[in-house]
């Protein structure tokens, strides 16, 4: 198990082998759109094996793309059609506390046969997604999740506009169907539930048909339960223009692999340098090769003269985050998971052996603690900073999901990092990040590795 970023990345250098808002059950109206969680199947590993049993938004996987103006307002109806209650977060929008959709904080989760009406205006412009929120490790595993997209009011200048959800399935090698077993212990104490098919947009072979000159857009979403992307391009030149939705102050020029926790997002801006009859690829690294995540076949030829550096995206409203000198100071401990130091932790109030813990398939806690708990790890007044510094005193890496809030890093010397709303955190890392409690509410803060949170790893902060 790697535990550091620099080695993370360095495992992966075999790039150049490549060279590369209200109520359950209100009377209808005619501006909610109808979303239905129900099962289905798709075709996930190629045709001579059977359909994989899927529950997607509408039967469907990938679930549907939304897309809406920046400022639009949205409003989806969720029928739930599924064996088990459900609800339905939108991941990263900064939206009302009512509207967030964690059952058991937020909201109850709808039953079997019920609905609940998701209301809210989307107040930033970029890359988002939603996804179950009860019985997470399963019910995203099973396909319930699909792309956010807010547009610019001004489009930016691309020739198109590609979403790409990276994510892993833990599939039967004989019968195509996943793994029922979604509470296994390894999965829990470990790194999570990893895949052993890797797929874009469902597809085991994403391809899509480019022109040598054309610039995209590829948006990127994270989706895997636990997996963690690192990413090259091959035959592009290209961008970072934003993560998790908020835009970059300048466009980062790709130089070294990106890397995608669970639940994390960035938005390129690529060109097409590869020459008409090659491909480009956005090349996964893993275990020291190069596999094409997504292949770009060049088929044609736009433009053959070197484009400008890409315009900055507009930025978005309160990406500040003042006052850090002055900022409430928080400490959360990461602890726990196979091969860590924890001996002991409270469970549903009372002090339990690492033993003890073992078999209630809990292993992970935060401050000394399994789980959520009756008091909030802060409560924060309206338009109060926070800095919360984290350290992770386990053997293994942990993708650190804000609700409601965007955070920044707080960086050696001061400096901060870009607005985010999931922290990707390796072993023995001690990190901090800085945020604005500008959003009323409780506000769950959790690992998205689900597993994780499954079994222990989740905490909430409170805004008066």
């Amino acid at each position: 198990m790697t535990h550091t970023r620099r080695a993370f990345i360095q495992s992966g250098l075999a790039m150049s082998a490549l060279s590369v808002f209200p109520k359950a059950g209100s009377a209808a109206t005619p501006e909610f759109q109808v979303m239905t969680a129900q099962s289905g199947a798709v075709q996930l590993a190629p045709p001579d094996y059977p359909k994989t049993e899927i529950w997607g938004y509408d039967g469907k996987f990938p679930g549907p793309v939304i897309r809406v103006r920046q400022g639009a307002r949205l409003q989806r109806r969720l029928v739930n059609k599924l064996p088990q209650a459900t609800s339905l977060h939108w991941h990263g929008v900064r939206i009302s506390n009512a509207m967030d959709g964690v059952a058991g904080l937020t909201q109850d989760a709808i039953p079997t046969g019920e609905t609940f009406d998701y209301d809210f205006a989307v107040p930033d412009a970029g890359t988002f997604w939603f996804h179950a929120h009860n019985r997470s490790v399963e019910q995203v595993a099973r396909g319930l999740y699909g792309a956010l997209i807010v547009e610019e009011p001004i489009a930016p200048d691309v020739d198109r506009d590609e979403v790409l959800i990276l994510d892993d399935w833990l599939l039967n090698p004989e019968t195509a169907q996943l793994d029922p077993d979604f509470e296994a212990v390894h999965d829990r104490s470990h790194a999570g539930r990893r895949g052993n098919f890797v797929a874009t947009n469902g597809s085991f072979n994403s391809t899509l048909n480019v022109s040598q000159g054309e610039r995209m857009r590829l948006r990127l979403i994270n989706a895997a339960n636990a997996r963690i992307f690192v990413l090259g391009l091959s035959g592009l030149k290209g961008w970072v223009m934003a993560f998790d939705g908020m835009p970059l102050v300048t466009p980062s020029e790709i130089s070294e692999p990106i890397i995608l926790g669970p639940g994390q997002r960035a938005d390129l801006f690529v060109d097409v340098i590869a020459d008409e009859g090659e491909s480009a690829h956005l090349v996964r690294l893993e275990d020291g090769q190069g596999f094409a995540q997504t292949e770009f076949r060049v088929t044609g030829t736009l433009a053959s003269a070197v484009r400008d550096v890409p315009q900055v995206l507009p930025p978005n409203p309160n990406m500040d985050v003042p006052g850090l000198e002055q900022a409430r100071r928080i400490r959360l401990n990461m602890e726990g998971g196979a091969m860590g130091n924890l001996d002991a932790a409270i469970l549903e109030g009372e002090r339990k052996t690492f033993r003890q813990l073992v078999d209630a398939n809990q292993f992970w806690a935060f401050n000394g603690t399994v789980g959520m708990t009756e008091k909030p790890l802060a409560s924060l007044s309206r338009g109060e900073t926070a800095r919360v510094e984290i350290y992770n005193d386990t053997s293994f890496p942990h993708a650190m999901h804000l609700h409601g809030m965007h955070f920044r890093e707080v960086l050696e010397g001061g400096e901060v990092g870009p607005l985010r709303d999931t922290l990707l955190m390796f072993g023995g890392e001690t990190r901090e990040i800085a945020f604005v409690a500008d959003n009323p509410g409780k506000w769950l803060f959790h690992c998205h590795m689900l597993s994780h949170a499954a079994s222990g790893m989740m905490t909430w902060l409170e805004v008066a």
